[in-house]
């Protein structure tokens, strides 16, 4: 019988382990080249993986919050998105902003983050960052958050896809 139990309950473990339950976490993310982020979010979107943003995520990484559903983001108590003018090296070597660019990288936010940027003057070459309670208003909280807040969250990356196929091939062993 205790078999039994046993075989019932790791059967349970490795059916409720399905790749809707895949995270993806994002902690000190300072962004990159936009296409860059663009076609790693459109392969996020279609993994059907959850994102949890749990420290810094900026410039291009905020791309995120339009590549990805709303319903499918969490933010922990750590979070927080950095937002600034998308911009290209001019002639000189120097930043200089890319209009057409920044109007893109805008048009990619849900509307209440949009809206959220205008309130500071839009999109500007001063990086202007969204967290606590204003970011908690827009995404829902973390269902770890609470532990993440008494334990300082660990910088080290969730299991991979591989990772998780190589535990369940073990629990069936």
């Amino acid at each position: 019988m205790k078999f039994l139990t046993g075989l019932l309950a790791a059967v349970l473990l490795i059916a409720g382990m399905g790749a809707s339950h895949a995270v993806v976490r994002i902690a000190d993310d300072r962004g990159g080249r936009i296409g860059t982020y663009v076609d790693r979010y459109q392969d996020l979107r279609q993994s059907g993986e959850t994102v949890i943003i749990d420290g810094l995520c900026a410039s291009a990484c905020t791309i995120v919050l339009g590549a990805i559903p709303r319903d499918r983001i969490c933010v922990t108590s750590h979070a927080t998105l950095g937002f600034h003018a998308a911009w290209d090296f001019g002639t000189n070597g120097r930043a200089v902003t890319n209009p057409e660019a920044t109007q893109m990288l805008y048009s990619m936010y849900p509307s209440q983050v949009r809206r959220w940027i205008s309130l500071r003057g839009g999109l500007t070459p001063h990086m202007i960052f969204l967290k606590g309670r204003q970011l908690q208003s827009m995404y829902k909280p973390c269902y770890m958050d609470a532990q993440a807040s008494t334990n300082r969250p660990s910088r080290r990356a969730l299991p991979q896809a591989d990772q998780l196929e190589s535990a369940r091939g073990q629990l069936l062993h």
